[in-house]
């Protein structure tokens, strides 16, 4: 019997793979892509892709702070996921903790940081996952399983994309891509971290296997 969850990586990229439209955190996708003619109008067929993704949601702090967690946010609604957030820095302030509270039906938090906020917050529905040095992504992942996740879907940078991939505990990529080029060396890309250098780490190449490939009406397609 496996003890993993089956795991999705599901983001929404550029045609050129960047996951961002530039190198700082006030440059994001979720604010900036309806800003751009051509691209904003077929956004709502990737919102509506992501709210059929699964109950357990990972992500880190890094992404939650850059899209506004740690704001003072008002009639927060509460949906049905559990989200898993990887934060060490801490990136995530008690705010972001809390607004996360009060938006999903369960928070855990993964930390090798003693002094993270959400020690200091205490929920029914908070649970804080430590780990002393760094985060064995292999035993988290029994853990999530254990806890009853079945299946989780994976929506973080590319960093942590790439170690994730690399430990062999992603199986399936779901990418909806955005008809535009973005450029830039230093802009985060859907696979980031550390390059593949010898030989011996072409081991850690994972090749894939197209399951399907959709693309939108024909009458839905811009024109340029």
């Amino acid at each position: 019997m496996n003890d993993l969850p089956v795991a999705t990586l599901f983001m929404l990229t550029s045609a050129d793979g960047k996951i961002s439209t530039g190198s700082t955190d006030e440059r994001d996708f979720d604010k900036d892509l309806p800003n751009i003619r051509g691209v904003s109008e077929g956004l709502q067929q990737y919102y509506d892709l992501e709210k059929q993704t699964d109950h357990y949601s990972f992500n880190t702090g890094r992404v939650m702070a850059k899209v506004g967690w740690n704001n003072e946010k008002e009639n927060i609604k509460k949906i049905d996921v559990i989200f898993v957030i990887v934060d060490n820095k801490p990136h995530l302030t008690g705010r972001g903790v809390a607004n996360l509270l009060k938006f999903v039906s369960k928070l855990y938090i993964v930390t090798t940081n003693p002094d993270h906020p959400a020690n200091t917050i205490k929920d029914a529905n908070l649970s804080v996952i430590s780990y002393k040095d760094k985060i064995d992504f292999r035993d988290l992942f029994v853990k999530l399983k254990s806890f009853g996740a079945e299946k989780v879907t994976i929506q973080s940078g590319g960093d942590m994309n790439t170690e994730l991939m690399r430990l062999d505990l992603i199986n399936y990529i779901s990418l909806i891509v955005a008809p535009v080029m973005v450029g830039g060396r230093d802009t985060a890309a859907l696979l980031g971290g550390a390059s593949i250098e010898s030989d011996n780490d072409l081991r850690l190449l994972t090749p894939l296997k197209l399951v399907s490939a959709t693309t939108p009406a024909r009458d839905s397609l811009l024109r340029y």
